[in-house]
């Protein structure tokens, strides 16, 4: 006979208050170590269907910030277009994004970008005025993806 615990765990688990993905081991996209000198992230975590992004900013290959913040904004982009296809996503899996700006006055240069790498819907987003961003970058944004059913 089983036990009154076990009863109440398995209809909590049959009912949905339990998520399976307690249980789902955690998978690392572009990960941190603190083994080493990187810095103390991982560019992405995974946990069951759910993608969990880290801030990242559109700087060029040599870690400089580009002259033209449209550029700069489709660098940010594709960084995250290729972070999400690593872990098996596209940018319309993103349910939501916070986009970090260190002036609002670029709002609409970083919109411009951002509306082409969007096929159905656009995710929920923030856009926050946030002042001096690292390296004097003007976007940093972070994200959280869902794997949609096929």
């Amino acid at each position: 006979m089983p036990s009154v615990v076990t009863t109440v765990f398995l209809s909590l688990l049959l009912c949905g208050f339990i998520s399976e993905a307690s249980a789902e081991t955690r998978t690392f996209i572009d990960p941190g170590s603190p083994a080493t000198d990187s810095s103390p992230f991982s560019g992405a975590v995974r946990v069951g269907d759910t993608l969990y992004i880290s801030g990242d900013i559109g700087l060029t290959k040599d870690g400089q910030v580009p002259d033209d913040p449209k550029v700069e904004a489709r660098n940010l982009m594709e960084q995250y277009k290729s972070r999400l296809a690593k872990a098996g996503y596209t940018m319309d899996d993103l349910v939501t994004v916070t986009v970090y700006c260190s002036d609002v006055k670029y709002y609409a240069d970083f919109n411009e970008v951002y509306r082409q790498y969007f096929k159905e819907h656009f995710p929920a987003r923030a856009f926050i005025g946030a002042g001096t961003l690292l390296f004097n970058a003007r976007f940093e944004m972070q994200g959280i993806a869902v794997k949609r059913e096929e």
